[in-house]
C-alpha cells in the first residue's frame, strides 16, 4: 500500500477516535457517565453505528478511551502548572491545588457505578505512580530549600498529600477546595523554630 494511503487511513482512524471521545466528553460532562449509549455518541458525532462499532466495541471501551485521555491531559496540565512556578514552595502549592481542583471538577461527573470499573484500569494506577513521583519530586526539592519539612520522609509526605487532597472531590465548593489545599501545605511547611 503507498505511503499516502495510510497515512490517509490512519488521519482518518484519529479522527474517527477523536470525534468520538470528543462527543463522550461532551455528553459526560453535560449529563454523567450514564448518559454515554452508541446509539447516543453515534448520533451526537455524525459517525454511523457500523462505524462506531468498528473502532469500539461497546460503552465501556469508549469511557475507558476517554479516560486514559482525561488522565494524560490531568498529568500534562500538573506538568505544565509545575514548570510555570518558580521556587520550590510555589511548585509544590501550584501542582497540589491543581491536582485538587482535578478531584474537584472530576468527581462532578462520576457516577459510583461507571467510575467505579473506570478507576481499577491499569491507566489509573501508572497515572498514580506519575502523581505520586512528581509530588515526591517537589517535596525532596522542597525540603532541600527549606520550604518542606525533614522529620518525614518525601515519600510519605506525597501519600499523605495526594489523598488528603483527594477529598476534594466530595468538597462543594472551589473555596473550600482552596482551604483544603491550605490545610495540607501547612502540614508539610517546618516548624517555624526548626528552620533556623
Amino acid at each position: 500500500m503507498p505511503k499516502l494511503w495510510n497515512e490517509t487511513i490512519d488521519a482518518h482512524r484519529a479522527a474517527v477516535r477523536a470525534a468520538v471521545l470528543d462527543t463522550t466528553a461532551t455528553l459526560v460532562a453535560e449529563h454523567g457517565l450514564t448518559s454515554v449509549t452508541m446509539s447516543r455518541i453515534a448520533k451526537d458525532s455524525g459517525i454511523g453505528r457500523a462505524t462506531l462499532y468498528k473502532y469500539f466495541p461497546d460503552v465501556e471501551s469508549i469511557l475507558l478511551a476517554w479516560h486514559e485521555r482525561q488522565i494524560s491531559h490531568h498529568l500534562d496540565r500538573l506538568a505544565e502548572v509545575r514548570d510555570q512556578a518558580e521556587g520550590a514552595g510555589a511548585r509544590l502549592k501550584a501542582v497540589l491545588l491543581a491536582f485538587a481542583l482535578i478531584s474537584h471538577e472530576s468527581r462532578r461527573h462520576h457516577n459510583s457505578g461507571p467510575a467505579a470499573s473506570l478507576h481499577r484500569d491499569q491507566q489509573v494506577t501508572q497515572a498514580q505512580r506519575q502523581l505520586h513521583g512528581m509530588v515526591e519530586d517537589l517535596l525532596t526539592e522542597g525540603t532541600r530549600t527549606g520550604d518542606v519539612r525533614k522529620d518525614i520522609g518525601p515519600g510519605e509526605l506525597a501519600s499523605y498529600c495526594i489523598h488528603a487532597l483527594g477529598a476534594a472531590g466530595d468538597l462543594p465548593s472551589k473555596a473550600a477546595v482552596h482551604r483544603l489545599v491550605t490545610v495540607t501545605l501547612a502540614g508539610v511547611r517546618p516548624d517555624p523554630a526548626e528552620r533556623h
